[in-house]
């Protein structure tokens, strides 16, 4: 437990029947929850007002240890889940939990429509760079160079900036920050939660099992280390005769705005032409 959380005892936030977890030792994914529930701690928000979704992958299964209302939705969608109930809902505080390839890749038309429609929910997507669960093939946020089970001579397509892509879809809020430095990310996700509208936070998590070893990253004390000094590399080339270069990705919040949240219009609407047919 962590010094300046003296009040916060994860186990009232889980299923502790559901333990043992099946995260791998080191994984990020589980410094991330910790960060997700030590925000909800802080924030008092009701357990039983609290709707967590996630769909398939690793960062997928999170949502099951959560001691709150939980949906395990399908591969890609669960944004599209969430959108209904949030919409349907609008008491509860929505969050979703994904992974880059659900959330950028079979996901990512069901994202750039929720950062479009700015509706109360708040979305953590969970970016290891690899499919862990399934077999370690390519996602869309897998560095340039890496290798995987499904680009064993290096990946040589460029991945997606989530937070740019984000951003330009119009998402009221977006955010970005390491597992390693859990407090920080705490603070970014508390944030998140009480944007009046969409908010988008990724998470650098480690995959220190497929994708560690694949590409000889050593053990998972060394990844989780080089967080803070190297961050995730943004590769990219001036032009196709010179080599890679890196650039460190920004972290912290990147983007925020205040506009009219989507499920508030929309029923405002609704109102309004149940007033007219009267």
């Amino acid at each position: 437990m962590f010094t300046d959380a003296p009040n916060f005892d994860i186990r009232n936030y889980l299923r502790m029947e559901m333990m043992p977890h099946f995260l791998c030792p080191g994984c990020g994914h589980g410094m991330a929850l910790r960060a997700l529930l030590w925000a909800l701690h802080e924030l008092d928000i009701d357990k039983d007002k609290l709707a967590v979704v996630s769909g398939i992958g690793c960062a997928g299964r999170l949502s099951a240890y959560i001691d709150a209302n939980t949906f395990h939705t399908t591969h890609g969608r669960p944004l599209a889940y969430a959108t209904g109930l949030a919409l349907a809902r609008p008491d509860l505080h929505v969050v979703v939990i994904s992974g880059d390839g659900d959330c950028l890749a079979i996901g990512g038309n069901h994202l750039i429509h929720a950062c479009r429609r700015n509706l109360k929910l708040t979305c953590l997507m969970l970016n290891n760079e690899i499919y862990g669960m399934t077999g370690g093939q390519v996602s869309p946020t897998t560095s340039e160079t890496r290798l995987t089970t499904t680009t064993p001579l290096g990946n040589t397509e460029p991945n997606f900036d989530a937070c740019a892509l984000a951003t330009a879809a119009g998402a009221g809020f977006v955010g970005r920050e390491v597992t390693r430095h859990v407090p920080k990310l705490k603070e970014l996700i508390k944030a998140g939660l009480q944007h009046p509208g969409f908010a988008f936070v990724e998470v650098l998590s480690d995959c220190t099992e497929v994708y560690g070893r694949k590409n000889d990253m050593g053990s998972s004390a060394e990844m989780v280390m080089r967080q803070k000094s190297e961050m995730r590399p943004s590769v990219y080339r001036d032009s196709v005769d010179t080599p890679f270069r890196s650039t460190d990705l920004p972290t912290g919040i990147l983007t925020r705005n205040d506009r009219p949240e989507y499920g508030a219009s929309l029923r405002r609407a609704a109102a309004l032409a149940s007033k007219g047919a009267h």
